[in-house]
């Protein structure tokens, strides 16, 4: 089975970029059009459920996703690559390290949902839960994670987007996934180089929760700080994102 992914590049460096809950290999905002293509080799693949998947069925677990992650690179002739994880991505790029710890160079995450378990209380799990089929709770998340300050069309463009490239089912699935998977043990002391970017607005993975969660599993880990972003630094900043990112991918 092809796994459908865009693409950006033809340069040296190989990195495979997966996307948040919300999003799909498309919704990156500006940052596409940042990217080196020259030094570096970008391959976008959409999870099941969602955007040029969204009709192909599955579990919709953060397993599946490594799974269909490692097949890409096969496709792609990568033995070897680094990994840029978004949000959800963030957990999912750490079950592919889990698979294939070999095969994976660098880490690159992105406000990334931390290896453990994701604590939520009762009133943010039903938000979180409805999110499949409400877009009231879909835009009332975006807002919060962005620290109430992104406009109004742009979370209502983002709302709009995930509703209308996944399917609910799938939605409800890789919640339950994200948030219960417990990595933790697995990914202890692994001495794979990451980076960790988070914006400062997030009011829920903030930068002092990533250094308590992704530094005390990682002991070369490195927690950097975007000033002027929340959840989503690739829209809100993304010549700054994107200056991190290969900056740590090609040094």
């Amino acid at each position: 089975m092809a796994i459908a992914h865009r693409r950006i590049g033809t340069g040296p460096v190989r990195a495979i970029v997966l996307h948040d809950w919300f999003g799909t290999s498309a919704n990156w905002g500006s940052v596409l059009d940042h990217f080196d293509p020259e030094g570096f080799s970008y391959a976008f693949p959409d999870y099941r459920g969602y955007g040029d998947r969204r009709d192909a069925d599955g579990r919709f677990d953060l397993d599946e996703i490594a799974a269909d992650v490692l097949a890409l690179a096969d496709e792609l002739g990568w033995d070897t690559f680094s990994l840029v994880g978004h949000s959800m991505g963030g957990k999912a790029m750490q079950q592919v390290l889990v698979r294939a710890p070999g095969r994976v160079e660098k880490l690159v995450g992105v406000n990334p949902v931390p290896p453990g378990p994701y604590a939520m209380d009762d009133t943010t799990l039903a938000l979180f839960q409805g999110a499949a089929r409400s877009p009231e709770n879909r835009r009332a998340i975006l807002d919060l994670v962005t620290g109430n300050r992104a406009s109004g069309h742009w979370l209502d463009r983002m709302v709009a987007h995930s509703l209308a490239v996944s399917r609910p089912e799938a939605f409800a699935a890789y919640l339950e996934s994200w948030r219960s998977a417990d990595l933790s043990a697995a990914v202890k002391g692994n001495g794979v180089p990451v980076l960790v970017l988070v914006g400062e607005y997030d009011l829920a993975l903030t930068p002092a929760v990533m250094r308590d969660t992704w530094q005390a599993a990682y002991p070369d880990c490195r927690v950097v700080p975007l000033p002027g972003a929340g959840h989503y630094p690739p829209h809100e900043v993304p010549v700054a994102f994107v200056t991190e990112v290969e900056d740590f991918l090609r040094g």
